[in-house]
């Protein structure tokens, strides 16, 4: 039987799926890169995913005004996968941390996550590793996630001390302190959305997440969590990044039979929705190997 997941202490989750995804043009040109696939499903299942494992039921997808439309068409109002799934539009590219901006109202007094649109993980225990980041948040930290990386001057980098503290953060420096990139994933508590009233455009005219995290930082509230060797995360904003995912999403799939942000499976896993339901979007659905995976799972849990 699935077992339903522990209550959260943080039910609140942004999810930015905006941006003109130049980087992957001219994939692009017509297509939301949110939207693009990642083998077998949408790159946006997969940071939606992230958000349900980590307690939120309550989530803000934030595109341009142009994708919202299509974000709707994918996604519904969540009612299906036990969510609650409202759209805001993010006018103009104006960084992460705007995006906290258009989201105030949402947010409230309120911790809560936010994920970008193209960020992919997965590992064993990562639920775990979340519902402590929700905690954590709730308690009046800001919870960021670390990955080594070969080229951390593309990223934020956090430069930690030898107890493994954060002792500096910046964005995409020329010359990285280390080599602990930020993910794409922060948790936040309710302090967020005050800071990001007072951040001002950096020179690419952008608010930029890190000086958030560094307010966070310089009050002594900024948590690194290091995702370690049994942790994948991909940025999939680049070609190559967005074909080794989905080459990767394909062999652990395969090889061990398990899928990976299917929101229907997850949604029934953590008791969102019950076996009734689940049987019923696997009915509703074309044929196909989603289709047939769901179909499969459901026939192992009902012999259960």
């Amino acid at each position: 039987m699935p077992a339903t997941a522990p209550p959260s202490p943080l039910r609140k989750g942004i999810l930015l799926a905006g941006g003109r995804g130049t980087r992957l043009h001219p994939l692009t040109r017509t297509v939301n890169k949110h939207l693009l696939p990642v083998y077998d499903k949408p790159l946006i299942y997969y940071p939606l995913t992230t958000l349900m494992l980590a307690g939120v039921r309550d989530v803000l997808v934030l595109s341009d005004p142009h994708g919202i439309s299509a974000m709707r068409e994918a996604l519904g109002d969540g009612r299906q996968w036990g969510l609650a799934i409202s759209y805001g539009a993010q006018a103009r590219p104006g960084g992460i941390a705007d995006g906290l901006l258009v989201a105030a109202d949402f947010v409230g007094n309120d911790p809560f996550s936010l994920v970008l649109g193209d960020n992919i993980f997965y590992g064993r225990g990562f639920m775990t590793v979340l519902t402590r980041a929700a905690e954590l948040a709730a308690d009046g930290k800001a919870v960021v996630f670390t990955q080594l990386v070969a080229e951390p001057q593309r990223y934020g980098v956090v430069k930690l001390d030898a107890d493994q503290r954060p002792v500096q953060i910046v964005e995409k420096p020329a010359d990285p302190p280390s080599k602990h990139a930020v993910t794409g994933l922060y948790f936040y508590d309710r302090r967020a959305i005050g800071f990001a009233k007072t951040l001002a455009p950096s020179q690419r005219g952008e608010l930029e997440i890190t000086d958030l995290n560094r307010l966070y930082l310089e009050r002594g509230d900024l948590v690194v969590t290091q995702l370690g060797r049994g942790m994948v995360w991909f940025d999939a904003g680049s070609p190559q990044n967005l074909l080794v995912a989905a080459d990767l999403v394909q062999i652990f799939q395969a090889r061990q039979r398990t899928g990976i942000a299917f929101p229907e499976e997850v949604a029934f896993r953590i008791g969102l929705i019950d076996r009734t339901a689940f049987k019923a979007l696997v009915d509703a659905m074309p044929e196909s190997e989603y289709r047939t995976y769901l179909a499969a799972l459901h026939e192992e849990f009902a012999t259960r």
